[in-house]
């Protein structure tokens, strides 16, 4: 009986942290784009990105010339990504986390991030697309 309780006990303790896994940090470096209106303006790529993030709960805020900083609130979890842009290229960067088990030394991160970083990825392209 107590190996079959302490059998359980450690299935148990096992299965706890299997949903906390973590992974190598996606960046998404230089994503070219294109646009058929030569008339665009890094204002009108800050607003697509903008829109982009606020589609799926992102915080997004212009804080310089072509760099916009992300910010995803989930539960008790905080990401915040820096995205660097012009009129050809934007770049999806880590800057930091609250609550996603974030190790600098091995580059790793709550798994989660990493979904949200191409769930917000795909989204700045269909935005961009459409400039």
């Amino acid at each position: 009986m107590k190996k079959i309780l302490l059998t359980g006990i450690l299935i148990i303790f096992s299965l706890s942290f299997t949903g906390c896994r973590t992974s190598q940090i996606q960046n998404v470096p230089n994503q070219h784009f294109s646009t058929y209106n030569s008339k665009i303006s890094n204002e009108d790529v800050y607003k697509a990105i903008k829109r982009a993030g606020l589609s799926l709960g992102w915080i997004v805020k212009k804080v310089d010339n072509n760099i916009a900083l992300a910010t995803l609130n989930l539960r008790t979890h905080t990401a915040i990504v820096e995205i660097k842009y012009d009129l050809k290229n934007y770049s999806i960067k880590y800057k930091s986390s609250i609550n996603l088990r974030y190790d600098k030394a091995n580059n790793t991160i709550h798994s989660n991030y990493n979904g949200w970083i191409t769930n917000l990825n795909n989204a700045i392209k269909v935005q961009l697309s459409g400039l």
